[in-house]
């Protein structure tokens, strides 16, 4: 891309759609040349533009907020079907939790991306399937049930992940673009969750005060309806605002890439000690799965950063200490996974995770590949955040393999 600058920088056509491709490529190439492009009025103008910052908050346009609002109240609505309609909340929350949330906030992406007539129509087919789907299961709680209730979630988010990505010939920087998304928005959510439970906790307290006890009421309806709104308002600021939590998020992975690592270090060092082993303790090697995904979050979530700010040579380091130090735990786990299987044969459970933790495994192997290249000086940082991206699809077939044919593998059961 820096030749393509170079070679381009007085046609502003050019420039502009390199820019939409890759906007966080472009904007990196583009500062580490300026000083050699400095003087050129176009150059100049790119500069202002990639590092002008917005001091006000943007609240959009009123057709942004108009659907904001009326996704908020869906949303709520959708998720007060229960009271509504008598529904067993035991059966509609586990099957339906995806829905009240990842239709609105794909369908957002999917007008503010302008996807074409057949996306939309794919990506509400693809929402209708899996309702229906998984609402058709038997009530019976089973193994082959949560596991597919788990899972539908994740392709319901797969499926947001495409109308975010929308239309652009770029894939893997979109996808990447995605996981930051989806880390800008626990940040702003955990702000706004904060802030509404402070809300609540002093509004319930002024009207006790005059004697009146408006606990119940207030969770049971206004509350459900803030919960549910909470991902769509943090999708719609994170959009309309990238400067709120864009130097926030960043520092989040700089402070706690560290202290994980030293936390996993230590934590395997005690498990040896404590004589606990996943091996024999079924609980346990489910927490230990547990932290596994996290440390797999903290992981991809900070090398979204990278792609964006670049990383120096000791935050490199410590991401490839992390990945290193995740693989034995996912070595662990999977141990612990294969010799349960041998003992006591295939489960509906047992089969899921070893399949997420080969795939894991294969996944965290590439990566560090990637970050011991950018250590040697081979490659560049941005490779790393391309065999992430790429690697996407792959959980998102695990995921509907276990949603649609594990319970017909398994008897339903």
């Amino acid at each position: 891309m820096r030749e393509e600058i170079i070679a381009n920088q007085n046609d502003p056509r050019v420039l502009e759609q390199m820019y939409r491709i890759n906007k966080a490529g472009f904007k990196k190439e583009f500062t580490s040349l300026y000083p050699e492009l400095k003087g050129n009025s176009l150059a100049d103008f790119w500069n202002e533009r990639l590092n002008y910052e917005k001091e006000e908050i943007s609240w959009g346009t009123s057709k942004e907020l108009l659907f904001v609002v009326i996704a908020s109240l869906i949303a709520g609505f959708i998720a007060k079907f229960p009271a509504i309609f008598a529904i067993d909340e035991e059966f509609f929350y586990p099957r339906n939790i995806g829905f009240i949330v990842f239709p609105a906030l794909a369908l957002y992406f999917a007008w503010r991306n302008k996807l074409s007539t057949g996306k939309v129509a794919a990506i509400i087919g693809l929402m209708l399937i899996g309702l229906i789907y998984i609402n058709s299961l038997p009530g019976k709680e089973t193994d082959t049930l949560i596991l597919s209730c788990i899972h539908l979630a994740l392709c319901l988010w797969s499926v947001l992940g495409f109308a975010y990505v929308g239309e652009t010939s770029n894939n893997e920087a979109r996808r990447l673009g995605f996981l930051k998304y989806n880390g800008d928005l626990v940040v702003i959510c955990a702000l706004i969750g904060i802030s509404g439970l402070l809300m609540s906790g002093i509004t319930v307290g002024l009207f006790s005060l005059i004697g009146f006890n408006i606990e119940k009421f207030y969770f049971q309806n206004i509350a459900v309806f803030g919960l549910a709104a909470i991902p769509i308002v943090g999708t719609f600021l994170t959009q309309t605002n990238p400067q709120l939590v864009g130097k926030v998020s960043p520092v989040i992975a700089k402070i706690f890439s560290p202290l994980v690592l030293v936390m996993l270090v230590i934590y395997l060092v005690a498990m040896i000690y404590s004589g606990k082993d996943p091996y024999n303790d079924r609980e346990f090697l489910m927490i230990f799965n547990a932290l596994l995904i996290g440390v797999m979050a903290i992981i991809f979530f900070s090398v979204a950063e990278t792609s964006k700010s670049g990383k120096s040579q000791a935050e490199v380091w410590i991401l490839l200490l992390l990945s290193i130090v995740t693989i034995i735990v996912n070595g662990v786990a999977l141990s612990a996974i294969v010799f349960r299987i041998s003992e006591m044969g295939f489960t509906p459970n047992r089969t899921a995770v070893l399949g997420a933790n080969v795939l894991i495994l294969i996944n965290l192997l590439l990566v560090s590949t990637q970050l011991f290249a950018v250590i040697s000086k081979k490659k560049d940082i941005n490779g790393v955040g391309k065999v992430i991206a790429s690697y996407l699809p792959v959980y998102l077939v695990w995921s509907v393999i276990v949603t649609f044919v594990f319970p017909l593998i398994f008897g339903f059961r």
